[in-house]
């Protein structure tokens, strides 16, 4: 009895294991790597400006979708079984469907494409669905105007897009800014917009949240830009990038249930130290009496201890049109003489006067000066906790510092938002939280321990192609080489950089 026991155990875990191989549940791969030592091991150049936007990867047919819109209007298709010589294999055109790609997202053999409409901007745009074996159409949906980023949610039971509705050069047509969900079972489309938080206005700019001096309304002026998902498929988190804040979403109940306002960075601390001229001839950290807006791009989570945590790239984004520009330079901008005894001196171009500020903000007693001095972005990246919005951790000064000391920092970009986080992803290496940061002007990527979400610990920068855009992480579970990947796209030379950690 016994020995039949025995057998009879090992033929049910031979069938279960045969089983969890028929429904494609391979254990998940350990691998003992060192997220540290991120080393590029392939590349490729599939144009010119703005070639390589944004990349999405198929684990199925092991294939990376591109955005190529470098005088095309394409998905540009690369094959990486072998991620040491990327090739490009295949294409598919977009100008059949009368929009311009932003942004891919890929579950489960299936891509999903954010179409801006090339007729009219303004008007709304859409989401296609190929398939990814063979680039047929399974599917059109008409979602909100300028879809900038898309995702599908982990569990692949929904696709997001964050629709940017960004005015007209004259602002005769402003749609309002929105966020589409989309049920892949059945295709169908929620859209919703801000209308309901119009009665919060006034408290929500108290605590840092921008509402532009030319908006119609409060719903026309809000400019959704990134989206993540939990990883249970449940909550989203939006960036709201000219408007400094980030907006929360019930994808249970398909609602918008709180906005979280970022406010403002102090500069005026050694820590938080910059560079503020690209005339002075040298790259010099010095603290300022400036604020900075954080108003991040793009947004990833990860969550420690059943606690949700979001992380933002905090690039900073003006509004530049015919109607409105809302900037300036700090020397045409009068000074309060009581806080600024000094502005002559301060609006030198070698001091402060090169700096670009939010030209309709700091005016705090609206006497017709500045009492504060507030610019575009925070130069860093920040973890916000995800259930109260409240900030745990900013990266100070570190990204301007990290990649001067690697010399790929512009200070030709010192007066406007310095390296310009644009890009970051939250990836789980074995046990611990891993944090990539992409910097569209220093040409890099940051990566960083997080597992205590309140001290991360700073592990590497590398150097990337021109203006990196996008950075995509694929775990070693779901790699070619069943060794984590990171590919880095970059819109400025039209390069897509493959990367690899050592082994341990």
């Amino acid at each position: 009895m016994k020995k039949l026991s025995i057998s009879l155990l090992a033929a049910l875990l031979i069938l279960a294991s045969c089983n969890n191989d028929e429904n494609n549940n391979e254990p998940e791969v350990v691998v003992n790597e060192n997220p540290g030592t991120f080393k590029e091991i392939g590349s490729i150049t599939i144009g010119g400006e703005a070639a390589a936007e944004i990349s999405a990867y198929c684990e199925k047919t092991k294939r990376l979708f591109t955005v190529n819109n470098s005088g095309v209007n394409q998905i540009d298709v690369i094959d990486i079984t072998d991620p040491a010589k990327p090739a490009k294999i295949g294409k598919i055109d977009l100008a059949t469907y009368e929009g311009a790609a932003n942004s891919v997202s890929v579950f489960d053999g299936k891509l999903a494409v954010a179409l801006e409409s090339t007729a009219n901007k303004q008007a709304n745009g859409k989401v296609v669905i190929f398939n990814t074996s063979d680039y047929s159409l399974i599917k059109q949906v008409t979602v909100g105007a300028l879809p900038d980023m898309i995702t599908f949610s982990p569990d692949g039971k929904f696709i997001m897009t964050a629709n940017e509705g960004e005015p007209n050069t004259d602002y005769s047509q402003d749609p309002n800014g929105t966020i589409s969900i989309i049920e892949t079972s059945t295709y169908t489309v929620t859209t919703l917009d801000f209308a309901s938080f119009s009665g919060q206005a006034a408290a929500l700019a108290k605590d840092g949240f921008r509402i532009s001096k030319a908006a119609k309304s409060f719903a026309q002026d809000i400019e959704p830009e990134y989206v993540t998902i939990s990883d249970d498929s449940k909550t989203a988190w939006v960036t709201l990038q000219e408007n400094n804040g980030v907006a929360k979403v019930d994808l249970t109940t398909k609602t918008i249930t709180a906005i979280y306002p970022l406010g403002s960075k102090n500069y005026n601390t050694a820590e938080n130290a910059i560079d503020v001229s690209d005339l002075d001839d040298k790259i010099a950290f010095n603290p300022w009496k400036v604020k900075g807006l954080y108003m991040p791009d793009a947004i990833s989570h990860f969550s420690v201890n059943n606690v949700p945590y979001f992380v933002t790239a905090n690039e900073g984004d003006a509004r530049e049109y015919t109607a409105n520009t809302d900037i300036k330079r700090m020397k045409s901008m009068k000074l309060d003489a009581t806080v600024f005894p000094d502005a002559a001196t301060l609006k030198l171009d070698a001091n402060l006067g090169r700096l670009n500020l939010v030209a309709d903000m700091g005016d705090t007693d609206g006497d017709g000066d500045l009492d504060e001095l507030v610019s575009f972005g925070a130069r860093s990246f920040s973890i916000w906790n995800g259930n109260t919005g409240k900030i745990v951790y900013d990266s100070k000064n570190d990204v301007d510092k990290k990649t001067n000391e690697l010399g790929t920092y512009d200070d030709k970009r010192s007066d406007d938002k310095g390296s310009e986080p644009e890009a970051v992803v939250a990836a789980k290496m074995g046990n611990q939280n891993i944090l990539f940061v992409g910097l569209e002007r220093s040409d890099a990527f940051m990566v960083y321990d997080a597992s205590n979400p309140t001290a991360p610990q700073y592990l590497q920068t590398v150097k990337t192609g021109d203006a990196p855009e996008g950075i995509l992480f694929i775990p070693a579970s779901k790699s070619p080489t069943k060794r984590s990947l990171l590919v880095v796209s970059s819109e400025g030379d039209g390069s897509v950089k493959i990367y690899q950690p050592d082994l341990k």
